[in-house]
């Protein structure tokens, strides 16, 4: 008999469960309280039901229970992994218990799990708006010293995540933190410092099945932005042993028993400890692209046979090969225009180029992982090239920026925070640094004036994306032949502005200066 299964999400992420149940042979009934879910046409029905509304979701697949059978309840990347446990339990179906998939999305019920069972993970306070009022006594009473980390309890996607170094910055992030949360509830934990990794499991038999582990990448501070991720990672099985050890008491201690699990683990000087522990598949293109494109294993069809109560098969891996992930961004503004995407394509290991904007649309530096820009997906027998293919597809798109816009603007005069130092410019390298004094050098076939004290950083500073300042340069003349002309003048006119441009805004900054001049 056809088995028929619920899931929760019809969202791109969730596109790759819908495809892998057809390919069964499975029925598909996708819910998302979305109305035009870029995937709902993939489901064979689809109705309309906010993923936070466990009542509707839990009426709805009793309802389908009893017209026409349902077999299991599913999601993928999403923060709903409660809601399927309640449907699951409502609806007598295989899944992790409500109570530990509560566990596992309440990051204070999450800390007190781990706390209770002995699991290394930050010390930490919650805090509402009653109480924000006296959080600096609560962590001095608790002993958690600056800098801090302010989240919301139940989001992900490090939306309203960021780093607090003083308590004169707590306010902001508190405001921030609560904004994103769908109880009004934020968790204040002591910082985390080291290297950070994602763990994949299915937990079934009584026993976690460990099934990939990869290098995160994460950067600009205060911020956690997540610009890529690696897997297999490059540390050694003994320096992750302890790690995989901790990673499991953690999903012991939520209760977690039946169904996926992953983990946001660091690997701190005090040891391993877990940033946070889900019971679902991951996102960010993990489970269902790079895992399955380094091990050849079917990760997201493992999870759907548990979801119906299958027992997982084909756990081996077919293949040894990398898998990266990278992400591209921008600087503020509207998009003009977009090219680079088939160059990108192109390239050899390059399996996947998704992007998230087009032209059009606005734009901002990211403060969390889901203002991203695009990315770029690459997979090789071997890490350096698995890593180049992706990071070289980065480079190949180039977002032009519609001119005369006050964010630029705002952007390129670094005045958008008080320091000026978030966001960060492309290029690190302060812009008081250039000097009037210029040295001829040859680009490509071309001779350019070049700031003499920039010429050191030239093969030295690295961009956003890992361009050097040698490359963009050539690659902003190649996609604006008339900056070779505004270099090269000396009528007087200070090139000044074009190189504080590029070194502010990369290559995206210094067209738009052109283009500006142009209107």
């Amino acid at each position: 008999m056809k088995k028929r299964i619920l899931m929760l999400g019809a969202g791109f992420m969730q596109g790759v469960a819908i495809r892998c149940a057809k390919t069964r042979g499975w029925e598909v009934i996708a819910v998302d309280g979305n109305p035009h879910a870029v995937c709902r046409s993939l489901a064979d029905r689809f109705e309309p039901i906010d993923l936070k509304d466990k009542e509707s979701l839990a009426a709805f697949a009793r309802k389908l229970q009893h017209s026409v059978g349902l077999n299991g309840v599913f999601t993928a990347a999403t923060d709903f992994s409660a809601s399927v446990a309640w449907v699951a339990q409502t609806c007598g179906l295989p899944g992790h218990s409500y109570e530990a998939a509560l566990n596992a999305s309440d990051k204070l019920r999450m800390r007190s799990c781990f706390a209770q069972a002995g699991v290394p993970s930050p010390a930490c306070i919650g805090v509402d708006r009653k109480s924000r009022s006296t959080v600096v006594a609560e962590i001095e009473k608790k002993g958690i010293d600056f800098p801090v980390v302010v989240k919301p309890v139940d989001n992900m996607g490090a939306r309203g995540c960021r780093k607090v170094d003083r308590p004169v910055e707590l306010n902001a992030a508190l405001d921030d933190a609560i904004r994103y949360s769908r109880s009004g509830t934020a968790i204040l934990e002591e910082f985390m410092d080291g290297p950070e990794f994602s763990i994949e499991a299915l937990v079934y038999d009584d026993e976690i099945h460990l099934t990939g582990l990869a290098d995160r990448h994460i950067f600009f501070p205060p911020y956690f932005i997540e610009m890529g991720h690696t897997m297999p990672t490059a540390f050694s099985a003994e320096q992750m042993a302890p790690l995989i050890a901790v990673f499991k008491n953690g999903i012991r201690a939520l209760g977690l028993s039946y169904g996926a699990a992953k983990g946001d683990m660091k690997l701190t000087p005090k040891g391993p400890m877990i940033g946070e522990i889900a019971g679902r598949l991951s996102g960010g293109y993990m489970s269902g692209w790079t895992f399955p494109y380094a091990s050849g294993i079917d990760l997201t069809g493992a999870a759907l046979d548990l979801a119906v109560g299958d027992r997982p098969q084909n756990l081996r891996p077919t293949r040894s090969w990398v898998s990266a992930e990278r992400a591209w961004i921008s600087i503020p503004g509207i998009i003009g225009s977009v090219s680079g995407y088939e160059a990108a394509k192109s390239l050899p290991y390059v399996r996947d180029v998704f992007p998230r904007l087009q032209p059009g649309d606005t734009v901002d530096f990211p403060r969390n992982n889901v203002e991203k820009c695009g990315n770029c997906l690459a997979s090789a027998p071997e890490r350096d090239a698995a890593v180049f293919a992706a990071e070289e597809a980065c480079r190949k798109i180039f977002l032009r920026m519609l001119p005369n816009n006050p964010a630029t603007e705002a952007f390129l005069s670094g005045r958008i925070s008080d320091d000026g130092s978030f966001p960060p410019s492309v290029f690190p390298v302060s812009l008081s640094e250039i000097q009037s004094q210029y040295t001829c050098i040859h680009f490509d076939s071309i001779e350019i004036p070049v700031p003499s004290n920039i010429i050191p950083l030239l093969d030295t500073a690295t961009d956003w994306q890992g361009r050097t300042l040698r490359n963009a340069l050539e690659d902003a003349c190649r996609l604006e032949s008339g900056l070779i002309s505004i270099f090269k003048k000396n009528d007087g006119k200070s090139p000044d502005l074009y190189w504080k441009a590029l070194l502010r805004g990369g290559i995206q900054g210094i067209i738009y200066i052109h283009d500006n001049e142009k209107t």
